[in-house]
């Protein structure tokens, strides 16, 4: 077996034991949460959707950890090792924004089914059962891909870097996450998310600081720009202008570019995970977390990966950094690689830190999502249409273990047959790519033809499969396996023919036979029976005005049996009010909410997909040290401002919260100080 940088004890002693830290942790909050909140996890609207009464800045940075996969931080770096400063741009772009676009999305979601659980009870209230189960496969699919890309990432890197077994990390990365998402629900992923997130930059940040000013083998932005000109002058980069690393004019950037936006549609808008932050939000704020988390997220990868993918290249024959082959490359390689060959063993234990944070958060929320789909989706649907509350909970928990065992098989499985993380990061789009038309239509325009949308999304799954296995057997003359099949131009065929016609099917037809959908149906999914009538069973001075009934009734008011429970009731922030939901519903302010994600997404995505990159690809501008000093700023600002957004941001709009629990700390300990006998 090749020396590792790190030994295997340390490999089992972060999956397993920072595993298990951060179960404890949750579990602690949760039980912080229960005490001293109004916010009880007897609820399955609590379990599954915090309530629907998460703040924009903790939806932002659990929006930050959902899409944080072990690619965002592996894959990013392999294309910039490949293509240069195209690479981080393209994949940073290309998977922002979806994100951003999803904020229209979001804003519909609380328009025409504010109490939807998923987004497939959408597509079964308004297209039936066909349609329920034919996206379900997809939804699924989604999940299924998004999982095994986490586990293979993480345990090639894990492996790599300690010689743990990659068979172990397949199944106890998973376990950790399992324990605590099944014990805190949705609030406790989020919370969760945020002490991820936070970390996550902080690491990211030192990595950057090392790199461009504190590294004795780079240390600059100059000499990075020095080292990458003797890198293309040694072995120039196919497709790009001079052969530079140092342009955006590259071929192959471009290409990945193309793939990287139309399979991470797919991974978004059929990703329960992300609908699942979009109905745990509070109606008033759910497009200002989806464009605030957009925004932060595309730092990440952008100067993560012109960081440590670029010093890749930089520190190719210095005597600390391996040589990588392709299947390393395609496995995510090239960021530990330099990770070591800069810090050593530091390095080397930083990344796989922030790698297993990366693929933890991102698992639970893949957790709680498909575990929300088979409890409502399969049990309630299909199974035990009049289930209780009791069941749908135990059922939830027992969904959140099942799918950590079915995740680490599928990385197992996948491991065994030779797919690496890189082949199906750009296989994705090829069978989910025709599934993103029809979703966005069927949640956001009455006019949308149910016949046409479902089979535009059969009829392109059908056809980008056979235009990948075509192209790859006309460039490969014939040959047809995992290495031929994942090229960039075989991958990109099956991508761009998969959401077009998808696309085109589900317009069309909606075009020539418009559809007249009664949103009122959606809008009464789930939708609480006392919800225009709140009022208090019993009356208690304490407890204030019904402008402060939280949305459960029967759960959070006092009931007056329990004097110390009485005081406990009033010692606790109140939850998520029937007044305060039924007015950030209101119709003509989601209208405008929506009208203002259309355009401030539209802008941006026209400014990160157009009016920046394609100028200076069609220009071949090869930049000069100046020009690389200004690129590497605007990442390093971007990060730092991101990191305002999600670590800072989310304790000051908490911080009445936060007051208010430590409060309760302080009144409980003095309460049971007045009880202890003198």
């Amino acid at each position: 077996m090749t020396a590792t940088i790190l030994p295997q004890g340390a490999g089992y002693g972060v999956v397993v034991g920072i595993g298990l830290f951060f179960s404890a942790l949750m579990i602690t909050l949760t039980a912080i949460q229960t005490r001293y909140t109004t916010f009880s996890l007897k609820s399955p609207d609590e379990y599954t959707s915090a309530s629907r009464s998460v703040k924009p800045g903790l939806i932002a940075s659990g929006i930050v950890s959902a899409w944080t996969w072990a690619a965002t931080l592996l894959q990013s770096c392999a294309v910039g090792y490949k293509f240069g400063i195209s690479g981080p741009w393209w994949y940073g772009a290309g998977a922002t924004v979806q994100i951003l676009l999803f904020a229209m999305l979001a804003a519909k979601l609380k328009m025409n089914a504010p109490y939807a659980h998923t987004w497939l009870e959408i597509v079964g209230m308004r297209w039936g059962r066909a349609a329920h189960l034919i996206f379900m496969f997809f939804g699924l699919a989604t999940n299924i891909t998004v999982s095994s890309m986490l586990i293979l990432g993480g345990s090639a890197t894990v492996t790599d870097l300690t010689g743990m077994s990659t068979v172990a990390a397949c199944f106890l990365i998973p376990l950790g996450v399992a324990i605590y998402v099944a014990v805190g629900g949705m609030r406790s992923t989020l919370l969760c998310d945020y002490t991820h997130t936070s970390v996550l930059f902080a690491i990211i940040l030192t990595f950057i600081f090392t790199v461009y000013s504190l590294s004795e083998k780079i240390g600059s932005v100059d000499k990075m720009y020095e080292l990458l000109q003797k890198a293309a002058i040694e072995a120039p980069v196919s497709g790009n202008a001079q052969g530079s690393y140092t342009t955006m004019r590259s071929t192959n950037g471009l290409v990945f570019g193309i793939i990287n936006i139309v399979g991470n549609f797919a991974t978004v808008f059929q990703d329960q995970a992300y609908w699942q932050r979009a109905i745990a939000s509070r109606p008033a704020s759910t497009v200002r977390a989806y464009l605030l988390g957009g925004l932060a997220w595309f730092s990440i990868p952008f100067t993560f990966a012109t960081t440590l993918g670029l010093a890749a290249v930089a520190l190719r024959g210095d005597p600390d950094m391996r040589v990588l082959t392709p299947a390393d490359v395609s496995a995510g390689l090239p960021a530990a690689a330099a990770a070591a060959a800069l810090l050593g063993k530091a390095g080397a234990a930083a990344l796989l830190v922030l790698l297993f944070l990366a693929v933890t958060s991102a698992s639970s929320a893949e957790l709680i999502a498909v575990s929300t789909i088979l409890t409502y989706d399969v049990y309630k649907a299909y199974i035990n249409p009049k289930a209780t509350d009791a069941q749908i909970l135990r059922v939830s928990h027992a969904m959140v273990a099942f799918y950590a065992l079915v995740s680490g098989i599928a990385g197992v499985i996948f491991f065994y047959i030779g797919i690496s993380m890189g082949w199906l990061y750009t296989f994705m789009g090829v069978i989910l790519g025709s599934g993103v038309a029809p979703i966005a239509l069927c949640i956001t325009w009455k006019k949308a033809n149910r016949l046409g949308c479902l089979s535009g999304t059969v009829v392109g799954f059908v056809a980008g499969i056979v235009a990948w296995l075509v192209t790859t057997a006309k460039l490969n003359d014939g040959v047809i396996n995992v290495e031929t099949s994942g090229g960039d131009f075989e991958m990109l065929a099956g991508n761009v023919t998969s959401i077009v016609v998808g696309g085109l099917f589900a317009v069309v037809t909606s075009l020539v036979w418009p559809d007249d959908f009664d949103w009122g149906s959606t809008r009464a999914i789930n939708k609480p029976v006392n919800i225009d009538t709140p009022s208090l069973t019993q009356t208690d001075t304490r407890a204030g005005s019904p402008e402060h009934i939280p949305l459960d009734v029967k759960r959070t008011t006092w009931t007056g049996e329990d004097t110390q429970e009485s005081v406990r009731t009033h010692t606790r922030i109140q939850a998520f009010t029937q007044q305060e939901e039924l007015r950030e519903l209101n119709p003509v302010t989601l209208q405008a909410a929506f009208k203002f994600a259309s355009w401030s997404s539209l802008t941006l995505f026209v400014l990160l997909i157009i009016l920046i990159p394609l100028p200076l690809f069609f220009s071949g501008l090869v930049f000069s040290p100046s020009g690389m000093l200004a690129w590497v700023i605007m990442g390093v600002a971007w990060t730092i401002c991101s990191a305002v957004i999600v670590v800072i941001y989310p304790v000051y709009e908490s911080r009445d919260a936060m007051a208010q629990i430590c409060r309760g700390v302080v009144h409980t300990r003095e309460e049971l100080q007045g009880s202890l006998p003198d």
